[in-house]
């Protein structure tokens, strides 16, 4: 679930211009950071990961993808398996940049 409150938040904040920019960035640092998480076998290297993409998740307004990467946080530090975090966070994250880079325009009303 995407809150659009925050993106609209996002769009005062940088504009129209900048906001697109702003999108394709997260989404590449995203990639970059699952990427990272899919490699990591460290419990503190897997918790990292998890919360630099919580913080990423929470700037979009993504806040059902946040409390995946929290668990994951939490579980990596406890050592508990993340596989299933991992997984869901590796599908809905970039589902999500997908869908706020092809509708952000419309689901703010900007030409």
């Amino acid at each position: 679930m995407i809150d659009w409150s925050r993106v609209s938040e996002l769009h005062e904040e940088v504009g129209d211009d900048a906001l697109g920019e702003v999108l394709e960035l997260f989404a590449s640092e995203v990639d970059e950071g699952l990427a990272r998480l899919a490699q990591a076998t460290a419990p503190k290297a897997i918790a990292a990961e998890f919360h630099f993409l919580k913080g990423a998740a929470l700037n979009l307004g993504l806040e059902d993808v946040a409390r995946l990467c929290a668990n994951g946080e939490e579980n990596a530090l406890a050592g508990h398996p993340t596989e299933t975090e991992r997984a869901a966070v590796a599908e809905q994250f970039p589902a999500c940049c997908h869908e706020l880079q092809t509708t952000w325009r419309s689901r703010l009303n900007v030409a």
